[in-house]
């Protein structure tokens, strides 16, 4: 089924990387720890408020307070219930665009406004260009793209760049909205091609891992897994 699926889509006939190009030597990304995210949701609130009043907003919302409200989000965190009564937890799992280094919503977007940053390697939107034709949504097998319908432009997380560019900020302070907001720590921001980064030591002492690598985007994004904290009850 995925190879069918990969089939149809084109993605590897055409990888974001043209043939004979470096790919970026940064590769900025967050880095989700499970076993501490507590489901707050302090990452979505935040996200949905400075991108919608920064350069990437406004962001689209109808009916918010309504009993079927819709809307545009960067991040969500879907929470869900694992294992068989009596041995069941509770899982948050937080997800947002995972700026793949070969990230097939690109080569499918007729107009090019679907990129990957050569010098830091997060995949973005030219709203000037996007046409909402959706193919890049179709594409991505991860769902991280929403289509803002007032503005009809294709909308996703973009790490925050007019946060982390702004030379005005205090360092600590040019780290994505979520990172910066998330009570617990569950959140980290960096370069996971810097070996000695937080987030590649994490990665490599944690034993992070990525989402659905069977499809072979290498997600820049990486989880932390849960770690076993009780004895299973008979």
């Amino acid at each position: 089924m995925i190879a069918a699926l990969k089939a149809l889509l084109g993605r590897r006939d055409e990888p974001a990387t043209p043939p004979g190009e470096a790919a970026p030597a940064r590769q900025l990304a967050l880095v989700i720890d499970l076993n501490v995210c507590v489901g707050c949701h302090a990452c979505v609130t935040s996200c949905k408020e400075w991108n919608t009043g920064g350069a990437a907003g406004p962001l689209f919302d109808e009916n918010a307070y309504g009993a079927d409200p819709t809307g545009t989000f960067f991040n969500r965190v879907q929470t869900y219930e694992a294992g068989v009564f009596p041995n069941t937890e509770t899982i948050h799992f937080p997800k947002s665009c995972l700026h793949c280094e070969d990230p097939p919503c690109v080569p499918v977007c007729p107009t090019g406004a679907s990129y990957k940053r050569k010098s830091d390697g997060i995949v973005l939107v030219d709203y000037d260009k996007c046409i909402a034709c959706k193919y890049c949504a179709w594409a991505c097998p991860y769902g991280a793209r929403e289509i803002d319908e007032a503005r009809q432009v294709m909308t996703k997380c973009t790490l925050c760049v007019d946060r982390i560019e702004d030379a005005t900020l205090a360092p600590d302070d040019r780290k994505p909205a979520c990172v910066k907001a998330c009570p617990t720590g569950a959140r980290l921001f960096g370069d996971v091609k810097d070996p000695d980064s937080d987030v590649s030591r994490a990665i490599r002492e944690r034993g992070g891992y990525s989402l659905m690598p069977e499809w072979e985007t290498r997600p820049a994004n990486q989880y932390l897994p849960r770690r076993v904290t009780s004895e299973p009850r008979e």
